[in-house]
């Protein structure tokens, strides 16, 4: 629909447009000191003078947009969308990209998402998610140029999304209790939170982190996310999505350590992770703890099937970052050694990191403190920054 406002110069557009890309416009916008509705007017003028087909935009998960363009512009571009049988909501999308395309702001302006996940449980997610996360947001300057040469230093949020809470427990925090807001509120029953997520997450101590690592705290309440996902109204693979996008410009990098789950919250946290229509390939996905023994290389098979379902069903791209082998000692014989070959053989994923099974992360488990500030010298720590070379943006 449209509607003139006074003097008739300019028109309201209301359609919708996924959360992600309302966001990478909003600071992309901001990036180049450009009125919002100036960026969306000339995306959908070259959308209409560009001559070739274009590539479908995944609108799954659209939120309500409204904008104002210059009189008849809005006319002119429903027009060319049914000459082009194409939906008006995908004719906005695709008039996005494209501006955000030809209007670079010489950094990645999306946020990176890194999905630590392995539907497994025992194999470390959580102590991968901490690790990784705080490699990715401690001072460069506090470790050797040999060991730290090209990461850290980034705004780092890590979400707690296992309803199992091992995460926000270990870092000495209390999980939010049922019936209080949480991410789980702002995915199913958004209009009812009253409070941000930024309000409800909170810095994780440590000088070595500088206030750039954050955490969203995991929920009581978590363990009904799947039943709840069952009946909500709206698409359930987007909601994690939907919930986070309004962090995201706080955020360099946001790591989500998931749940040991085949289920819909799983599909939620695989589809957040996928490669968005503006981002690098590698810049965002999947990171896999796994274990040297063959019951780790079966559930591998599992996630691999859940990521494949997911990628037809919605026509996206996942890409697995890496894997980690994780709790590895070489003690436990030929099983141990094996199987890290057989992971180490796979070429893709690449073995991100081989990751040692030592009393240093145990240590900090029971101290309730980061292990990359309890330990900062241990081989733990330093395999937790090869896991961030790894995920480097290419």
């Amino acid at each position: 629909m449209s509607s003139p406002i006074s003097g008739g110069e300019r028109e309201k557009l209301v359609s919708k447009l996924p959360a992600h890309l309302q966001q990478a416009l909003k600071v992309r916008a901001a990036q180049l000191q450009t009125d919002m509705q100036d960026a969306v007017a000339g995306g959908i003028q070259a959308w209409r003078d560009f001559t070739e087909e274009l590539p479908a935009v995944n609108t799954a998960g659209a939120d309500s947009f409204g904008t104002y363009l210059p009189e008849g512009l809005y006319e002119d571009f429903k027009a060319d969308c049914r000459e082009r049988g194409v939906s008006y909501i995908q004719g906005l999308a695709q008039s996005v990209v494209l501006w955000l395309a030809d209007h670079p702001a010489g950094i990645q302006a999306t946020t990176r998402r890194i999905i630590v996940c392995n539907q497994k449980g025992g194999v470390g997610k959580t102590a991968v998610s901490a690790g990784l996360a705080q490699a990715l947001a401690e001072d460069p300057t506090a470790v050797g140029a040999a060991t730290g040469a090209g990461i850290g230093g980034l705004r780092v949020l890590l979400v707690d999304y296992d309803p199992q809470g091992h995460l926000t427990h270990q870092l000495g925090l209390t999980a939010i209790p049922a019936g209080e807001e949480s991410l789980i509120t702002h995915m199913l029953h958004r209009e009812q939170a009253k409070q941000s997520l930024l309000d409800l997450t909170i810095a994780i101590d440590g000088d070595r982190f500088g206030g750039r690592l954050r955490i969203l705290p995991a929920a009581f309440d978590a363990f009904l996310l799947d039943s709840g996902l069952t009946v909500f109204r709206g698409p359930r693979h987007a909601a994690l999505e939907r919930a986070l996008a309004s962090l995201e410009d706080e955020f360099d990098v946001i790591v989500v350590d998931s749940p040991p789950s085949l289920g819909l919250a799983m599909d939620a946290a695989l589809n957040y992770g996928r490669q968005r229509d503006d981002e690098k390939p590698g810049a965002s996905g999947l990171v896999i703890p796994v274990e040297a023994e063959d019951t780790s290389a079966q559930a591998y098979g599992m996630l691999i099937q859940q990521i494949d379902s997911l990628s037809r069903d919605f026509d996206i791209a996942i890409e697995q970052l890496g894997l980690v082998v994780n709790k590895f000692d070489s003690r436990r014989g030929y099983i141990a050694t094996s199987s890290l070959d057989k992971w180490k053989s796979l070429g893709t994923p690449p073995v991100l990191a081989v990751v040692p099974d030592v009393k240093e992360q145990r240590e900090a488990v029971r101290k309730q403190r980061p292990l990359l500030d309890y330990a900062p010298d241990c081989e733990q720590s330093h395999q937790m920054r090869q896991i961030a070379r790894g995920v480097k943006t290419p």
